[in-house]
This record gives C-alpha cells, sequence and structure tokens, in this order.
C-alpha cells in the first residue's frame, strides 16, 4: 500500500489530502497573531473546510518567516497582513480562497517559490496576490507559479500592485513568475501594476499563458518597469489585449518604461490585439522594443505547471 501511495504522488495522480504526500503539514486552527515579532511558523496546514475564517492573519507584526506551509478552502483570504513589516512567505501553497496573500498598509513584503491554484474571489478579491499599499525596500513577488482553472475558478489579477511605492535602489520586484489562466473576469487578468498610481516597480521576465482579460498593465504611477516579458492567449470571450499603459482612476502617470516583451494575443472578437497605448502617460520608454510575435504560444509554460502534490 504505501509503494501505491508514493506511486500517486510521484505522477500526480489526484487523491484526498494528496498534499500530506508530498510536504510533512501539521493541520492547524486558523491562525491570528498580533504584535508578534522574530517568528517562523513552518509546515502548518490550514484547511478551513468551505468556512470564512481566514487562514493565518497577522496585524502589526514584524519580521515574520512563513514557510512550506498550506492555506486553502476558505471565503476569505489565505493570509492576510495588516500594517506588517518585514514578512517573508516562501515554499507556500493557496488554493480556492478569495486571494491567497493579501498585504495592506504594509512595509518590506516578500513572496517568493509558493504555488497557487483556484482563487475564488469574489471581486475585488481574487488575487493570488495583491500589495495594497505596500512600500520600501525588500518588497518581492518573484518565482511564483499560479495556475486558474476555468470553471473552478473566479480569478481578478492574478498579481495586482495597488498605490504601492518600491525605492529608487530597490524597485517592488514582480520577477520570473508564471502564470496560467484566468477568467471570465471583464476586468481581471494577469499581472497589474501601478493600479491607482505606485512608483518604483519592475515586472521582468515573467511567463503568462491565456490569463484572461489582459496579460500585463501599467494603469498609472511612475518609474514603472515592464521588460522581457512573454505574453500569450487564444481567443476567449472575454480575452481584449496583450499589454497595455493608460492612466486609470485619474492616477498620474510618466516616466514608465515598457520594453522587449514578446506577445501573441488574441481578441474575443478574433482580432489580433497586442498592445495598447492609451495616450495619457507620456513618452514611454522602449515601447518599440516589443516584440509581435506569433510563434509564441501555450507551450512557453509545461503542462505540468505546479508539483505533482498541487496538480
Amino acid at each position: 500500500m504505501k509503494k501505491l501511495f508514493l506511486l500517486f504522488a510521484l505522477i500526480g495522480i489526484t487523491y484526498a489530502n494528496a498534499q500530506d504526500f508530498c510536504h510533512p503539514h501539521k493541520a492547524v486552527s486558523p491562525i491570528a497573531l498580533t504584535n508578534v515579532g522574530n517568528k517562523t511558523i513552518s509546515g502548518d496546514s490550514i484547511n478551513v473546510n468551505g468556512g470564512s475564517d481566514i487562514c493565518l492573519s497577522l496585524t502589526n507584526c514584524h519580521d515574520i518567516h512563513i514557510t512550506n506551509c498550506w492555506f486553502g478552502n476558505s471565503t476569505h483570504v489565505g493570509v492576510f497582513l495588516y500594517k506588517c513589516a518585514n514578512i517573508r512567505i516562501d515554499s507556500c501553497y493557496v488554493t480556492k480562497l478569495a486571494a491567497g496573500v493579501y498585504a495592506v498598509d504594509s512595509y518590506a513584503i516578500s513572496v517568493t517559490d509558493c504555488e497557487g491554484k483556484n482563487m475564488i474571489g469574489p471581486f475585488p478579491r481574487g488575487e493570488f496576490v495583491q500589495f495594497n499599499n505596500v512600500s520600501g525596500p525588500r518588497c518581492r513577488i518573484n518565482n511564483n507559479r499560479f495556475e486558474s482553472i476555468f470553471g473552478e475558478s473566479y480569478p481578478e489579477d492574478a498579481i495586482n500592485v495597488y498605490k504601492c511605492h518600491g525605492t529608487p535602489n530597490d524597485p517592488i520586484q514582480v520577477i520570473g513568475n508564471k502564470i496560467r489562466g484566468g477568467g471570465p473576469s471583464k476586468s481581471g487578468g494577469g499581472i497589474m501594476l501601478g493600479d491607482n498610481g505606485g512608483s518604483y516597480i519592475t515586472a521582468q521576465n515573467n511567463i503568462l499563458v491565456n490569463p484572461g482579460q489582459y496579460g500585463m498593465a501599467i494603469a498609472g504611477g511612475d518609474h514603472i518597469r515592464m521588460v522581457n516579458n512573454t505574453i500569450y492567449s487564444k481567443q476567449r470571450e472575454f480575452t481584449n489585449v496583450g499589454f497595455y499603459i493608460w492612466a486609470q482612476a485619474q492616477a498620474a502617470c510618466s516616466l514608465d518604461e515598457i520594453s522587449g516583451n514578446r506577445v501573441n494575443w488574441t481578441k474575443k472578437d478574433g482580432r489580433k490585439n497586442h498592445k495598447w497605448n492609451g495616450g495619457n502617460c507620456g513618452d514611454v520608454k522602449g515601447w518599440e522594443s516589443n516584440v509581435i510575435d506569433t510563434t509564441v504560444d501555450e507551450s512557453i509554460l509545461p503542462e505540468q505547471l505546479l508539483s505533482p502534490c498541487h496538480q
């Protein structure tokens, strides 16, 4: 029997509590901490079983490391950070949540090397990771793998950076993420930068396949860079544009860069609609260097994006 269980884990067959065959998580109740610092949370599995609790809530906490944890099955948020500083989240898994990680009014937050599947919203939630008024150096959303299965989820933006400010010497990083799936939201998509403004943000070397209404966007802010990303979508009933820049919600917008990106995007009406400049952000550095590449297709991401226990 032990050999059979191991075989299930190795080949990725869905099985009840399959994550337990991959990681030694220990089941715990939802956690809420206030005014706590210098702590590691490791190996915890918080399964709300369809309830409405936040899996892990931190308020006014600092210097917390959250690693190798499992959060899922709640109509609320997986990890909620409020007025926190120096929080590192890595090697965690989020699934079937209103949103995976939601950080508000916080400083120096990082989410790296995590996996996620099927956020359920509803709007304005629905993100795997959202930073809301997060600032400072050491802000990272890097090297994560996120997948939304159409019909099993209702995502908004896979990654959303809202009113956030990095520093000139250490911009907020959104680098090396792999994102597949989105929709049917008519406003959501892949990676949203400068939502209602922001500054000093770099999104680079991300790969997106069929991420929703749009691929990547700058919706306001200054010193925001979208560089060397690869974006693809087939025609869907909600697809609009591969990437765009447009100052929305009266957000100031200037001194931004969109360069070196490769895109192949089909709009809902069957026309190609790779990129769009709304014309209200001033000169956009590198705009002409972006490449329309019709060889870009779904194969830019592997068929098995998540680890076997998370398929």
